[in-house]
């Protein structure tokens, strides 16, 4: 009973049940929120400290600020319920999921521009974690393949590497400067077998069930949800089809969110396998495959899996 009424109290303000219901769908800073709700600094985190204290929310270090979202089973259940009715209850909550996505959006902006500053230049300049090495660790596991999705390609250096031996390669980025980079190297290449298209890792242009292996290399810890990444890998590929990972280990070199736009610091071991499995893939295999020999000596983490026939 101490539970329930700890939930509906904390729920029960007109302010926080606004927070709730954007944090429902997004992590978000309080300087976010202050965004969306046009409420003040004070307010805002005040609000938030009792969401924390109630059991109903959690934050997460990112950077110089904190991301907080809906803590799983807060409420034991009774939140989800209370938020169903808030939606439809609470003026402003239609208002306030348009800010949340328009915010969502100019942090995803932010990194596309980073990257957009970049074209032309990777390879020149230092990235954490893109090591030849590790690639070709990766890809004398694999059997050439008839379809590849390269996702996050960003210059192109991995998808024309694909081309040799693919019948075809999809390379999907954001950017649309890297990818007119891309182009370019292709053409003066002569390669023809590589289709170049703008998109997000969570939202891939690709049909469902139509490539045989996807690939990320060094780029789901840009995603915003790496799960809906490894999610949208297992729509496009067809059953018995591989998705391969090479990313960062998990690491504390914090100025790579500033330096190269990281969204998150790397991933554990463990956190992969289970982010694999999650999203439905089978028989995952993860390890450590490499490391950068100077500080902060980044590692590189292999994961592969299979899409079950």
């Amino acid at each position: 009973m101490t539970s329930i009424l700890k939930t509906l109290r904390a729920a029960a303000d007109p302010t926080r049940l606004r927070i709730l219901l954007v944090l429902e769908e997004e992590e978000l800073s309080v300087a976010e929120l202050q965004e969306i709700l046009t409420l003040g600094q004070s307010t805002i985190s005040s609000h938030l400290a009792q969401l924390k204290q109630a059991g109903l929310v959690e934050d997460r270090k990112a950077g110089k600020s904190s991301l907080y979202r809906i803590l799983p089973g807060g409420g034991d259940g009774l939140l989800t319920a209370m938020l169903a009715l808030a939606d439809k209850e609470v003026p402003e909550a239609a208002a306030d999921q348009a800010e949340m996505r328009r915010v969502v959006k100019k942090r995803q902006e932010r990194m596309r521009s980073f990257f957009d500053e970049m074209a032309g230049r990777l390879g020149k300049d230092y990235v954490p974690g893109k090591s030849w090495k590790s690639l070709v660790v990766a890809l004398l596991r694999l059997l050439p393949p008839t379809t590849v999705a390269d996702l996050g390609a960003g210059d192109g250096s991995l998808a024309l590497l694909f081309s040799q031996t693919a019948q075809h390669v999809i390379a999907v980025d954001s950017s649309a400067k890297m990818l007119e980079v891309a182009r370019e190297q292709a053409a003066r290449q002569g390669v023809r077998n590589v289709d170049f298209r703008q998109g997000d890792v969570e939202e891939l242009p690709i049909e469902s069930g139509s490539v045989e292996l996807a690939f990320f290399s060094q780029s789901l810890h840009h995603a915003l949800h790496p799960k809906r990444a490894l999610a949208e890998a297992f729509r496009i590929l067809k059953a018995g089809g591989r998705v391969v990972v090479l990313d960062l280990a998990k690491h504390r070199f914090e100025e790579a969110r500033e330096l190269y736009a990281d969204e998150w610091l790397g991933f554990g071991e463990a956190e992969l396998e289970q982010m694999l499995t999650e999203a439905g893939f089978s028989k995952p295999e993860v390890a450590v495959v490499d490391r950068d020999p100077d500080a902060p000596q980044f590692q590189t983490l292999l994961g592969i899996a299979v899409k079950p026939q």
